[in-house]
């Protein structure tokens, strides 16, 4: 249950907004794989600088770590599948292109910041209702964001049963990434006693 649906829902709005932007962005820039790399590394030390450089209390040392843990699952991930021939990038000469690290590392940012925004406004902030709302968020965001992209041209899933040319697989390997990230979160932040709204 949420207690004030209005602004629940324009945070899901801006958030579609900005994932609509960015997979445009990537389509677009398809070709441009360093270019691509070079505008999300300065975002990621743009948001670096904002949430754990620039203020002198409340550092946000999740956020780092959550970046780090998701860029590089993420990257073992995509390793995986494209040399197993699960998915291909087109128009790129790398078999992975260089910017696929940091998007990952965006992602983690992009479902944290969303979930952050709106925990507040669930009736009850247990832990068991935080985690069905990640479960949502990293079920339909990120495929969202994917057939953005497949849509552009950026690469092919040769999975099948697919939804607008996301398979059912990737959507299970999507909010698989994003939970055990979640829980290993979720141990450091009960093991050292962090305060976080998202992993306590």
């Amino acid at each position: 249950m949420i207690t004030n649906k209005k602004v629940f829902f324009k945070e899901i709005l801006i958030a579609l907004g900005k994932l609509i932007i960015a997979g445009m962005l990537i389509g677009l820039l398809k070709k441009f794989d360093v270019i691509i790399a070079l505008l999300l590394v300065l975002k990621i030390f743009y948001n670096v600088y904002k949430e754990i450089i620039k203020p002198e209390n409340n550092k946000n040392w999740v956020l780092l770590i959550g970046m780090l843990l998701t860029g590089f699952g993420g990257i073992i991930g995509e390793t995986w599948g494209v040399y197993n021939g699960y998915w291909e990038y087109h128009e790129v000469s790398r078999e992975i292109p260089l910017w696929v690290p940091f998007a990952w590392m965006l992602a983690f940012h992009y479902l944290y910041k969303l979930e952050k925004n709106l925990i507040p406004y669930l009736f009850k902030q247990k832990q068991k209702n935080k985690i069905i709302l990640a479960i949502i968020l990293a079920l339909i965001l990120p495929a969202f964001g994917e057939v953005i992209t497949i849509q552009l041209g950026v690469w092919t899933y040769y999975w099948p049963y697919q939804i607008f040319g996301v398979p059912l697989y990737a959507f299970l390997c999507l909010v698989f990434v994003h939970m055990l990230v979640y829980y290993i979160l979720h141990f450091i932040c009960k093991k050292y006693k962090i305060d976080d709204i998202v992993y306590q």
